[in-house]
């Protein structure tokens, strides 16, 4: 069983910067997958980054390229995702997720079988 819970979300202003944490519980794989996606209310889950359990590879979105960025520690059983030189439309709610399954770096949500409980993160302007 895996269990994915996220911390480090709040209210920042425009052009700062938020750490994002995932705690991971579970078993994980070297070509275990975990992303972190976002959602605003009336809108489907955005992909923004995804990274091999084993570190490495790692996939982003364009919309958040260059400003964002996914990390993890295994020691600690956690990924991390940066955020740099944040922007009013990246208010949403943050959420951690993950797949032990191998394959691709995938964006879809269907890919990831598990999700933690999400983190608000708030920009203002």
């Amino acid at each position: 069983q895996v269990q994915l819970a996220e911390s480090g979300g709040g209210l920042v202003q425009a052009g700062g910067s938020l750490r994002l944490s995932c705690a991971a519980r579970g078993v994980f794989f070297e070509y275990s997958r975990m992303a972190w996606f976002r959602q605003t209310p009336g809108k489907e889950r955005e992909f923004l980054a995804a990274i091999r359990w084993s570190g490495g590879t790692t996939l982003y979105a364009d919309s958040v390229k260059g400003r964002f960025a996914i990390s993890r520690d295994n020691t600690r059983n956690r990924v991390y995702l940066q955020m740099n030189s944040l922007k009013p439309e990246d208010t949403a709610v943050y959420y951690c997720a993950a797949t032990v399954i191998g394959g691709s770096l995938t964006t879809g949500p269907d890919d990831y079988r598990y999700w933690g409980q999400g983190t608000q993160v708030t920009v203002s302007s």
